[in-house]
């Protein structure tokens, strides 16, 4: 096993003078075709480190790391390197550590927002189910002037020396426990990643685990929502935000649960910059009448005091959807209604409404039980957006991404290219801000080739041609332009 050796050493607890030792037969087993994970080749782009067989020496943590071979063979180094520190009888911390001097000469790879995101989305899949924090990372590996919180080097107490000495450079880590096959999980996650990032890939024949490993932890970056999991929240919570980037299936998952959770007891109304409070809780509006004007006002229901009755009426659940929920200005357009939505009072709430509507409701407006209002928004939509905290806590968020799996089932190879060159963009060099743009999967089902190339041409581009426009995209444009440029070649 490629790892066998490395895997020992690092489960070993404390510090012992053949430590370093243990650690070089451990390093050098990962490498060459006769049973190490990556090739000989892979040699030449780190360099084994670590210090003097010795811990008595004031001040001196050991370590072991695997750092860029341009630095210095002693002293101080810089960039990004995987290191691994003894713990107080305790198994080794595996981390990824930006060296004391400084980024250089991986400022590009640090730099590079992808980095910092895949990094967490490893260590959110190594906490995944554990019950505890086991692994941790941060938020910006660059900023050196950042130290790990204390609330978290608390929780890695084993290693108070290596935290107290490097916490401002530690930017991932992880505590390995009992379980063997998690410790080599974590293990080959950060050695992929590190590696990767200097372009290289392992042997072929680990190709598939590198493969299934990196699914695992990429679901974690862009994690998917079933159906089931926005029913549920809705049963629980009653009003549900769903949003996410253009094309990932907002509203077709909305319109599906109506059809099935809701049994089509449910309507989808759409807000935009026009939506009023008398449009959706109620107001006056014309009706004709037999005077000499021919028509007089005269209050009428709104969408939601509509929903209540129906709801009422109903022999189960009841859906309002409301489409594009963040182009109105949703305080003016609730009102007073606001105070209805709250799911965890167990006393019904009533307001007291500006006029007489026809039966059931007359001039006061409760929310049934069974009314529950499912809200979706686009997050490249910067127009409106809804920021009212007192909104917020009414709502409970949940976030749709575009799914590799939808493209792989239904796309031919062509969308399938499109789509992992595309997010590949996005992962690696977009923003916090700029992640919520990335196109979903909905622009690449297409089968037919020549479908294909037309629909990238007329829905995918324009989109992203608008996003270079509005400056949405500037930090990675030249990266987006290069895209456009291959969908042409097509």
């Amino acid at each position: 096993m490629w790892a066998d050796k490395l895997v020992s050493a690092i489960l070993e607890r404390g510090y012992s003078n053949a430590w370093p030792e243990k650690f070089k037969a451990g390093f050098e087993a990962i490498f060459g075709g006769d049973g190490g994970r990556y090739p000989d080749s892979a040699k030449r782009h780190v360099t084994l480190r670590g210090p003097a067989p010795s811990e008595d020496k004031e001040g001196i943590v050991p370590f072991a790391a695997l750092i860029h071979p341009s630095n210095p063979s002693t002293g101080p180094y810089g960039g990004t390197s995987l290191a691994v520190f003894p713990g107080d009888d305790a198994p080794c911390l595996i981390s990824l550590v930006v060296g004391t001097s400084g980024l250089a000469p991986d400022e590009e790879i640090l730099g590079r927002p992808g980095h910092a995101r895949k990094a967490a989305a490893v260590c959110a899949w190594l906490n995944s189910g554990q019950r505890k924090l086991v692994a941790w990372s941060k938020h910006d590996p660059t900023r050196l002037d950042q130290r790990i919180p204390s609330e978290v080097a608390d929780e890695f107490g084993n290693y108070s020396r290596a935290i107290g000495k490097y916490g401002h450079v530690l930017y991932a880590i992880y505590e390995p426990g009992s379980d063997k096959n998690q410790t080599l999980g974590a293990l080959t996650a950060f050695l992929d990643l590190m590696f990767a990032e200097r372009g290289i890939g392992p042997l072929t024949r680990f190709e598939a685990d590198a493969h299934e490993i990196r699914t695992r932890w990429f679901h974690y970056l862009m994690p998917q929502v079933s159906n089931d999991a926005v029913a549920e929240l809705l049963n629980e919570r009653h009003y549900v935000i769903l949003q996410g980037p253009p094309g990932t299936g907002k509203t077709h998952m909305a319109r599906k649960l109506i059809s099935t959770e809701y049994h089509d007891r449910g309507r989808t109304i759409q807000f935009h910059a026009n939506t009023t409070y008398e449009n959706f809780v109620g107001g006056l509006a014309p009706r004709t009448s037999s005077d000499s004007l021919g028509f007089q006002f005269a209050p009428h229901k709104g969408f939601l005091t509509q929903a209540a009755e129906q709801a009422r009426a109903s022999s189960g659940k009841y859906l309002l959807h409301i489409d594009e929920i963040n182009r109105a200005d949703l305080s003016k357009v609730l009102g007073e209604a606001i105070y209805l939505l709250e799911p965890d009072d167990l006393e019904r709430r009533l307001i007291d409404l500006p006029y007489e509507f026809e039966p059931p409701t007359g001039n006061r407006l409760s929310l049934p039980d069974n009314l529950h209002i499912l809200g979706t928004m686009n997050t490249s939509d910067r127009s409106l957006a809804i920021v009212d905290i007192a909104i917020r806590r009414r709502f409970a968020f949940t976030k749709l991404w575009p799914q590799i799996s939808v493209v792989e089932s239904e796309g031919c190879d062509l969308m399938k290219e499109a789509f992992q060159r595309l997010l590949s963009i996005f992962v690696d060099h977009a923003t916090e801000d700029a992640m919520n743009l990335v196109p979903g999967h909905s622009y690449f089902l297409e089968s037919n080739v020549q479908k294909a190339r037309k629909r990238l041409e007329t829905t995918l581009k324009p989109l992203l041609e608008d996003y270079l426009e509005q400056g949405y995209v500037s930090s990675f444009a030249e990266a987006v332009r290069s895209y456009l440029q291959w969908i042409d070649s097509q």
